[in-house]
């Protein structure tokens, strides 16, 4: 389960990760007493990604535009997500951001960590350019500075990311955290380093030993995504990730490929694209599951459905999968796909695949789909025209 910014934040300050002055608002009136001198932005705090892109983020000058933002941005839905809060915090010059994040590798089953030279929305584009490090014994500073020299960094930036880094991995084993992200890792002209966002998702079966984790996801929950229950009745994975998303809806067509994707956008743009390339869909499922659900146990039980309704009709003669996906995520995802395909083809019949992941992961996992029926596509327009060709 994820933290909002604000909350993620607060574990920062406790490993005294640097951040900014910042002030929790709750409602548009309170920006009268900003204690923070402008100018400020103004954050959404929603759990659902691209907050900027939908106008969740603003900048802002003096109190009388604070105030009009902060109102704007309340009931601005981001997804389906009405924020309860907003984040006001300075404003900060970065002349580089960076890319860090600790998490757990799904193939050596140990942390694993991440780093990019490219951050903020740059990180999306160059993701094939994460360098990664193992934590495969006793963890130590010489992980982090070997991520840090693979990232590239001079010598006085690697002293200081390096101890970043550590700081990052022992909040995540401190707190048995699934994912610790700061994206992106401020850089100012002077050298000064500053964590400008930063996202922590909750091991769901950890919060047992973390009471004061599950206050925070109890008392902050949307209620638009349901109330979650009291912390020492806390769901299994696989509900939790019911009350957060509802089941999954197929829309059939009269076509022959099928086609599985995560995010409303994502999931029309490639219906429109087979059929501007004369493919004919037989039917689209949203995962909508491309922010927040990806590193949870309950992922592979979603991804199953997903396959399970595209290619259950026997008109559908190719199922196109088109997920965006971060560079652990797209691994585990392969390995789910694999492990489905092996056990529905041992049953009956399986359409042709065409899989095409915004993060290739490494060949050794590619390798798994050998001998099934899947071709993987290095970018979405290939994986269009192959899909459209094998339905012929």
């Amino acid at each position: 389960m994820d933290l909002l910014e604000y909350q993620a934040k607060a574990l920062f300050r406790e490993k005294n990760i640097p951040v900014l002055p910042s002030q929790r608002i709750d409602r548009a009136q309170d920006l009268k007493g900003l204690r923070i001198p402008y100018p400020v932005v103004l954050k959404s705090q929603v759990r659902s990604g691209g907050r900027g892109k939908a106008g969740g983020i603003r900048f802002v000058e003096n109190t009388i535009d604070a105030v009009a933002a902060a109102q704007s941005i309340f009931n601005l839905s981001i997804r389906d997500e009405y924020p309860k809060v907003l984040l006001a915090e300075a404003k900060y010059n970065a002349d580089r951001e960076l890319y860090l994040a600790v998490t757990l590798d799904p193939i050596s089953r140990r942390p694993v960590l991440l780093g990019s030279s490219q951050g903020g929305v740059a990180v999306e584009e160059g993701m094939s350019q994460v360098q990664k490090v193992v934590v495969d014994r006793e963890f130590s500073s010489f992980y982090a500075r070997r991520l840090s020299v693979q990232m590239g960094l001079n010598q006085e930036l690697i002293l200081v990311v390096s101890g970043i880094i550590e700081k990052m991995y022992r909040l995540f084993v401190e707190r048995d955290l699934d994912l610790v992200e700061i994206n992106p890792l401020g850089i100012s002209p002077t050298g000064e380093v500053m964590a400008l966002d930063g996202k922590v998702i909750v091991n769901d079966h950890a919060l047992g030993r973390h009471a004061d984790l599950a206050a925070l996801i109890q008392n902050d929950q949307n209620p638009a995504k349901n109330t979650i229950p009291d912390v020492h009745s806390f769901p299994l994975p696989c509900q939790l990730d019911r009350l957060l998303f509802p089941q999954l809806k197929i829309v059939q067509l009269e076509g022959n490929i099928g086609i599985l994707s995560n995010g409303a956008d994502m999931t029309l743009a490639t219906v429109d694209l087979i059929v501007q390339s004369k493919g004919k869909p037989a039917n689209f499922v949203d995962l909508e599951a491309e922010d927040y659900t990806e590193l949870t146990d309950a992922w592979p039980e979603r991804l199953y459905e997903g396959l399970e309704l595209v290619s259950q009709s026997k008109q559908v003669k190719v199922v196109l999968v088109n997920l965006l996906s971060h560079f652990v995520a797209s691994g585990k995802t392969i390995s789910e796909i694999a492990s489905y395909l092996q056990r529905k083809a041992a049953i009956g019949y399986l359409p042709q695949f065409v899989i095409r992941l915004a993060v290739n992961p490494p060949r050794e996992i590619l390798d798994q789909l050998t001998q099934l029926p899947v071709q993987v596509a290095e970018n979405l327009d290939d994986a269009v025209k192959l899909a459209v060709s094998l339905a012929k």
